[in-house]
Parts: structure tokens; sequence; C-alpha cells
């Protein structure tokens, strides 16, 4: 099997088996965004993916897990998403779950018929990306869809039985908008309260368009002083049942986790001992951060 670099995953995926179902992004126009810019669009056929999946049966002993890549393997007709379910399930017999990230658009394109037949498949966990609650900086960030059409996409993944993943970005708002940015990020994650959510700090990619704002002065990035208040601002008005925090990617500068919202004062106390003494915390440094 050979992949069409450069092949992205969350995290949680670490020990999954990738199978790539489709190349690139189908909406690939994030501002911020630089992973698939240097790839088309473009659905693999049946044939390349059965290939594929084939050389694993041979190649790979107890696949557990499987991401289906890349950016946008949503996408596909569901009738054809449901062919590759079923053949995983049939060919690794110790697996136990299939995810994919789900853009906003394609999750509101789909029926809630066609995501619970897709889930009854086997589909366990989609990661969509939030990114920002605020109108102003989704329109900035040429996401393609409104605050109140990411609620909508997310709930209607949650209803359609799927595990949620949800992230935002932390410092998407420069400095002008950074309050806003957080209060309206937590009030969107409230509205859906996806099982996890996860949040990230900006990385700039020099072949995002985001960069050339930055290189022109028009968009100051956070320090790591003010990425933690953002961070503390999102928790403070964060209303969740029972979802599993996460701000420990390789991009964030600490390490955050709990259960919201009964970890919150937990972790806004912690948030504010870190900005009355920065040094003391040892924030990560820039040179070890990472997509």
């Amino acid at each position: 099997m050979i992949y069409e670099e450069p092949v992205y995953r969350p995290p949680s995926e670490a020990y999954s088996l990738i199978i790539q179902v489709t190349i690139g992004c189908k909406h690939n126009a994030c501002s911020f965004c630089g992973m698939y810019r240097e790839k088309r669009f473009r659905i693999k056929s049946w044939e390349e993916i059965k290939a594929d999946i084939d050389y694993c049966k041979i190649n790979y002993l107890h696949v557990r897990r499987v991401f289906l890549a890349d950016g946008d393997a949503l996408a596909m007709e569901s009738a054809e998403i449901i062919k590759i379910l079923d053949y995983l399930y049939e060919v690794f017999p110790g697996l136990e779950r299939i995810s994919m990230y789900a853009g906003p658009k394609d999750l509101l394109a789909k029926s809630p018929e066609e995501l619970k037949e897709i889930h009854r498949h086997g589909l366990q966990i989609l990661y969509m990306g939030i990114e920002s609650g605020s109108d102003i900086i989704l329109k900035q960030i040429n996401k393609g869809v409104t605050s109140e059409q990411m609620i909508e996409a997310g709930r209607k993944a949650l209803a359609a039985g799927f595990v949620l993943s949800a992230t935002l970005i932390l410092g998407l708002g420069s400095t002008e908008r950074s309050r806003e940015h957080a209060v309206e990020s937590a009030r969107v994650a409230s509205a859906i309260n996806p099982s996890y959510l996860a949040l990230l700090t900006l990385m700039i990619m020099e072949n995002a368009p985001i960069y050339r704002r930055i290189k022109a002065g028009q968009f100051n990035i956070l320090t790591a002083e003010q990425s933690l208040a953002e961070l503390k601002m999102i928790i403070e008005n964060l209303y969740l049942d029972s979802c599993v925090f996460r701000c420990n990617h390789a991009s964030n500068y600490l390490p955050v986790k709990g259960i919201l919202n009964q970890d919150k004062d937990k972790l806004v106390a912690m948030l504010d001992s870190v900005l009355k003494n920065p040094q003391k915390a040892k924030l990560k440094p820039e040179f070890l951060r990472g997509l």
C-alpha cells in the first residue's frame, strides 16, 4: 500500500490503521490550513480501496482500529462508505472501531437516515472541526458554514448515534477578536455538547492563506500567555454534560485535560495560577510545538 503524502490523522488515532479512501479535502479553503493544499481532491475507486485493504489483510495482524483518510471521507456517497465499512469488518474480524474526519458541510448534505445507516454499519467516531463559534471569524477563515449550521451539523451527528469529537483552535481570532472567539466558541460547543472536545493552538503553515495576512501585519499571533488566557475564557463559558475535554495536542503550550463541566472550577483555578506565574509552569517552547 502506498500513501499519497502527506497523511494526517487525529492524535487519538495514533495506533489506528490508516486507509486513504479520499485524497485531499473537498473544501480545502480554510485560510488557516495548509494540510491538503498540494493535493487535488478525489475519491478513490473501489478497486483502489479494496486493493489497499487486501494488502493490509496480508501484512497487518490483529487490526482493531481503522481511520479512513483523508480530510473529507464523508464526502463519499453513503452506499460507497457502507461498502467499505462492511468489507473492513469482513476482512478484520477483530476490528473494534472505524472513524473519519467529518466536515460540517458533508454532515449537512446527508440525510438523518443516511447517517444512521452509516453508523449502523460500524462507523463509530466522527472528528469535526468547529474551529471558532464566531460568525465573523468563520467567514474570515472561509470555513464555509455559519455558527448555526455548525451546531446543526454537530447535533445531526450525535442524533445519528456517532461519538463526536469536536475541535476548536486557540488564536484564530487574532488579538483583535480573542474574547469574541473564546465566548462564541464556547457557545457553539455548548450547544452541540460533543462527546469529546479538543483544543489546538494555531500553527502557521507557510502555504496557508493566513500566512500572507500575518506577513502583512493584518493578523497578530497570540503569545503563549494570551493563548492560555483565551483557553481559560473558553472553559469559563463552556456548559457541557460529561464531555471529555483535552488540550494536550502537540501545538499547545500547556497540557490541560478533564471532564466538563465537573472539572471546570479546577481547570480555571489551575490556569489562573499558571497565568500569575507562567515561568514556573514551564510552558512548551515554540521549537517543540507541532501539528
